[in-house]
């Protein structure tokens, strides 16, 4: 057993002083002294409890980003990637692992790799063949032929060829299912927020979740693709970038996650063509940046529940920074403690996974200890003192 002593917990419920303690990968008391020292006494570990002072820090639980692309690097230009072999993609994948874990990240979901690259690291991970963050992932995007991320995707036509695709990934073992609704920044030819996928087909993708209701993830730019996703029943809106009022609402209503993943505009309108990333790609981002103010406040004003995500991999959008994507949430309206919940609750919630995201006993012991109370000061997950996955310290 491992104890965090004389600390703070923050999360949703607020921030208190407590100790937590740790076994067998899962948090096991959080209380005061007296109460964690009973929790010890009875499960006989006292001899074999070790402590860590945690005086004057913030314990909180882990970061979960929902929306990660394990097999990207950060790269000006992500097309290049189509060249680099099976096996450099693992080891940038593992290696993006690493760096997330260490950045105080403690799950990630992909919504996209090549083939079963992303699956297959959540195995590796779950065996502890791999350090790193526990994964949730989607295996290929659907997607239209031609579409939006097509080098990578699973391209398909009609309802029955999306409905098949769909069942591909699930035979492959995907947590989720993400198509892409709209076209996007990164992929040459496609307009950002043009719809790609039909409602017929989006019916069909989500049609082929249901029976094992798995959740569904939809990229998805323009306001026109938002409404079609959401009508069909998609789980979470990716990007959402152009979203307006009639959008946002008919979110609201449905109960659809919205993941913004602010740090992917940032990332190419903030360096532009001359850090080398294709001038198409910084146009459209540059149109979409106009537009992402007004989503913001389409999304607070209907009350759209959010979820962290970064789509880190995308240019200048590195693993090691995720916790900035909270920073730049608060900029965008959020106060630290609604990004606190939309980094660890909101996104356990639509990831599905009910073990998480809290800083209380039965859950799975993914906490960092912090220098700042992250409900009041937003830059308090930059460099944490110390991660743990699952009860084991990480950094």
């Amino acid at each position: 057993m491992h104890v965090l002593r004389g600390g703070r917990v923050a999360d949703v419920e607020g921030t208190r002083r407590a100790d937590v303690a740790v076994a067998d990968g899962e948090i096991v008391a959080v209380g005061d002294g007296t109460d964690v020292d009973a929790a010890v006494g009875e499960r006989g570990d006292a001899d074999e409890t070790t402590e860590t002072d945690v005086a004057g820090r913030v314990i909180a639980p882990g970061l979960i980003d929902s929306h990660v692309h394990l097999m990207m690097d950060g790269r000006p230009d992500v097309a290049t990637a189509v060249a680099d072999s099976d096996y450099t993609a693992s080891y940038r994948a593992a290696s993006n692992l690493e760096t997330a874990v260490e950045a105080g990240v403690t799950t990630v979901r992909d919504l996209g790799s090549r083939g079963t690259l992303a699956l297959d690291a959540g195995e590796a991970v779950a065996a502890g063949d791999l350090v790193g963050p526990r994964v949730v992932a989607c295996g290929r995007n659907v997607i239209m032929t031609g579409g939006h991320g097509n080098w990578f995707g699973r391209e398909a036509d009609g309802p029955d060829e999306v409905r098949k695709a769909a069942r591909e990934q699930l035979q492959d073992g995907a947590d989720v299912l993400k198509c892409m609704a709209t076209g996007g920044v990164l992929t040459e030819g496609a307009v950002t927020g043009a719809p790609e996928l039909t409602p017929a087909e989006l019916a069909a993708f989500t049609d082929a979740a249901a029976p094992t209701n798995t959740p569904t993830a939809a990229h998805a730019h323009g306001a026109a693709g938002i409404k079609n996703a959401v009508e069909a029943g998609i789980t979470s809106v990716e990007h959402g970038t152009f979203m307006d009022r009639e959008a946002a609402e008919l979110m609201a209503d449905a109960g659809t996650y919205w993941v913004p993943t602010a740090s992917a505009l940032r990332g190419i309108v903030d360096n532009g063509t001359e850090a080398g990333i294709p001038e198409e790609a910084v146009a459209k981002a540059e149109d979409a940046a106009d537009h992402f103010d007004d989503a913001w406040d389409h999304a607070l004003d209907a009350g759209v529940t959010i979820a962290m995500g970064t789509d880190a991999g995308t240019p200048f959008n590195f693993f090691e920074e995720i916790p900035q994507e909270l920073a730049y949430m608060v900029d965008y309206g959020l106060t630290p403690a609604e990004a606190l919940e939309a980094a660890t609750v909101n996104a356990a919630a639509l990831l599905g996974l009910d073990d998480i995201g809290r800083v209380a006993e039965g859950y799975r012991a993914d906490l960092v200890v912090l220098d700042a109370d992250p409900t009041e000061d937003v830059s308090a997950w930059r460099d944490p003192d110390a991660v743990f996955a699952a009860g084991e310290r990480m950094a």
